[in-house]
């Protein structure tokens, strides 16, 4: 099935446009996750759109946007960097995934 936005436009996939999409512990009680583009012109595009923000990592993360600590549009390497904090801390118990390195996941499934 072929998504489509408000203006009948396909949406496309983060998949498309991302070199590297990854998360990782921002220490033990915060994760950063990092949007790395293929391409300038997709980087700028998501920066001039406004395409990341809290209200759609709130919604793809099941978080409050409260929970979206930060969002940094990182020039240097063409890389949105946001921040949510941890549901669990890291090493505590119930925590699954120590590193935080498994927690990009939702960020797959990105359209724009």
């Amino acid at each position: 099935m072929v998504k489509k936005s408000k203006s009948g436009r396909k949406k496309r996939s983060i998949l498309e446009v991302a070199r590297v999409i990854r998360s990782k512990n921002s220490g033990p009680f915060e994760l950063t996750l990092d949007i790395m583009f293929k391409e300038r012109r997709y980087f700028d595009y998501f920066q001039k759109k406004k395409i990341i923000t809290a209200r759609k990592i709130s919604k793809l993360y099941g978080i409050p946007e409260s929970d979206v600590l930060k969002i940094v549009y990182f020039e240097p390497s063409q890389a949105i960097k946001v921040t949510i904090r941890r549901i669990i801390p890291s090493g505590a118990p119930g925590d699954t995934d120590t590193y935080g390195a498994q927690q990009h996941a939702p960020l797959l499934n990105l359209t724009f």
